[in-house]
C-alpha cells in the first residue's frame, strides 16, 4: 500500500495518547538510523489504527521503508475497541490514560454487543441481551484485566467526563 492511500480518522487518532516530544524525537532518530519501520502500520479499511506517529515520520522522510498490515474487523466499534485494547498494552501510559482507554474500550465493546444476535452474528438493530451463561460486557472485560466490573464501568464514566470537558474546553483532555 502506498503512503498516500493511508487515511486518518480523527476519532481513531484521538484514542491514542501522543508521545512526549523527546519520545517522538527518539523514535524518529531510530527510524532514520534503521532506514525502515520495525513495526508495520496497522490499518482497517485503509484507516490507520496503530502507527499515527510513524506515519507522520514517514511523510517527512520518504526514503524509509515500511509495511502496512490490514486487519479485518466487522465495524467501526470493533476498530475502536481494537485501538483501545492495543494501546492498553503499551508501557508508556499514565494511570489516567489507561482509565480513559479502558472506558472507551468498554463503550465501544458495548456497541459491538448491541449489534450481535444470540449466535454472535451481527443483527440489524440487535438487542444487548445477556443470557445467563454469557457475561455482560463489563464483567467480561473486568475478568480479562483482573479488575472489578465497577472499575470498568467507572472508567467509562471517567472517559465520558473527559470527552465532555474537552468539548467545552478543547485541549483540556
Amino acid at each position: 500500500m502506498k503512503l498516500s492511500q493511508l487515511k486518518i480518522d480523527p476519532e481513531f487518532q484521538s484514542k491514542i495518547p501522543p508521545l512526549q516530544f523527546e519520545e517522538e524525537q527518539q523514535l524518529e532518530q531510530n527510524i532514520i538510523a534503521e532506514g525502515r519501520l520495525l513495526n508495520p502500520i496497522i490499518t482497517w479499511n485503509g484507516y490507520i489504527l496503530d502507527g499515527h506517529t510513524r506515519y507522520r515520520i514517514l511523510k517527512k522522510h520518504g526514503f524509509i521503508k515500511f509495511e502496512v498490515e490490514e486487519i479485518q474487523l466487522a465495524n467501526k466499534y470493533e476498530a475502536l475497541a481494537w485501538i483501545c485494547k492495543n494501546q492498553l498494552g503499551r508501557r508508556n501510559l499514565s494511570d489516567e490514560q489507561k482509565a480513559y482507554l479502558l472506558g472507551k474500550r468498554y463503550s465501544a465493546e458495548k456497541q459491538i454487543e448491541k449489534q450481535r444476535d444470540e449466535y454472535g452474528r451481527f443483527a440489524p438493530g440487535g438487542q444487548n441481551d445477556h443470557p445467563e451463561e454469557k457475561l455482560k460486557t463489563s464483567e467480561r472485560i473486568a475478568k480479562e484485566i483482573g479488575k472489578s466490573e465497577k472499575h470498568v464501568r467507572r472508567a467509562e464514566q471517567y472517559a465520558q467526563a473527559l470527552d465532555l470537558a474537552d468539548s467545552v474546553c478543547p485541549g483540556i483532555k
